[in-house]
Parts: C-alpha cells; sequence; structure tokens
C-alpha cells in the first residue's frame, strides 16, 4: 500500500504560477501528475521514472515541470504560465514497478484524493 497527499492547489491568475506537491508514504518506481474536470475523463499531464526521466502531455510541455525529491519522497509539479483550461482538481499517481507507462492512468495502482487548481481569466 502507497498512500499520497498532495497540497498546495488554489487559485491564480492566467499566466501565474503554481506548485503542488504530493507526499508518498514510500518510495515508488513511478509516479505521475493527473488532471480532471467534472464530467470528463482522468487525463495525464506529466510523468517520471526513478530514474528522473520526465514526460509531458503536449498541452503542457514547456509550462509545467515534473520533479521529485527522492530523499523525501516528495513530487512536486511546478506549474507556469498558467491558463484557464488547466483548471481541474490535480491528482498525483504511483506505481511501484512494471513498465513505465506515465501517462496512462490505468498502469497506476495508487492515488490521492486530489488539489483544486482554478485558474481566472
Amino acid at each position: 500500500q502507497v498512500q499520497l497527499v498532495e497540497s498546495g492547489g488554489g487559485s491564480v491568475q492566467a499566466g501565474g504560477s503554481l506548485r503542488l506537491s504530493c507526499a508518498a508514504s514510500t518510495n515508488v518506481r513511478s509516479m505521475g501528475w493527473f488532471r480532471q474536470v467534472p464530467g470528463k475523463e482522468r487525463e495525464g499531464v506529466a510523468g517520471i521514472n526513478s530514474a528522473g526521466r520526465e514526460i509531458y502531455a503536449d498541452s503542457v510541455k514547456g509550462r509545467f515541470t515534473i520533479s521529485k525529491d527522492n530523499a523525501k519522497n516528495i513530487l512536486y509539479f511546478q506549474m507556469s504560465s498558467l491558463k484557464p483550461e488547466d483548471t481541474a482538481v490535480y491528482f498525483c499517481a504511483a506505481k511501484k514497478g512494471g513498465t513505465w507507462l506515465p501517462l496512462l492512468r490505468t498502469a497506476y495502482d495508487y492515488w490521492g484524493q486530489g488539489t483544486q487548481v482554478t485558474v481566472a481569466s
């Protein structure tokens, strides 16, 4: 079992920045950030493996950065140049092993409760 707790969500103006954090109860091989709005499926926005390799959805590439503090088991998501369409509940996810499929929601075993990010125009 892996417990994940997100924090750092809030409301910002378009063009602003926000940093999300996800504290994991144990070390995990792969982690990712997903987001979801009402009526839509949860979509992958970023992933990182144990070696630090990062991958991003095209919609956030160049604006968001995923990183990990492996010593503290904390996942970060630095979000810059935020747009209203980034508004969503953001979830962190983790997988202890297996093939790395960073943006595929069904590949992850553990999920946080989510944190709301609202970007005003």
